[in-house]
């Protein structure tokens, strides 16, 4: 591909500038695309719901602050710096004591809420 045909411009992402512009929780925002997958940042605090996705495994990446994957048989905390990598198919539900920020890597497809559809479910999160 020719840069003439890209559509996105290749430019570096300020995790630090884009979480910035983010004020609430639970409400992913794109931050770039590649090969069907999305980039996502989000701030979480408090609990989610317990969910899973049938069709999408997610990745979750702390940027700052720590939060724990709950599921059903045990408990992973996570801290700066830590991938979890959650399977499809598997029921979890990420839990934040105190606000943290989290990218995510997963098909444009997922909905965060996964096999749920509630008032926290963002099916066309805006890009940043």
């Amino acid at each position: 591909m020719s840069d003439q045909e890209r559509t996105t411009p290749i430019a570096k992402i300020s995790l630090a500038e884009k979480f910035a512009a983010i004020h609430d929780q639970w409400n992913p925002r794109v931050v770039g695309e590649l090969n069907g997958q999305q980039v996502k940042l989000v701030k979480l605090r408090g609990a989610f719901v317990w969910h899973h996705h049938e069709q999408e495994d997610e990745l979750f990446l702390v940027h700052r602050g720590s939060f724990r994957m709950e599921f059903r048989d045990r408990t992973i905390e996570l801290a700066p710096g830590d991938i979890l990598i959650v399977p499809r198919g598997v029921e979890h539900r990420p839990v934040a004591d105190a606000e943290v920020e989290v990218l995510l890597f997963e098909p444009a497809t997922t909905l965060n809420t996964g096999n749920l559809v509630n008032e926290r479910t963002v099916r066309h999160p805006h890009h940043l």
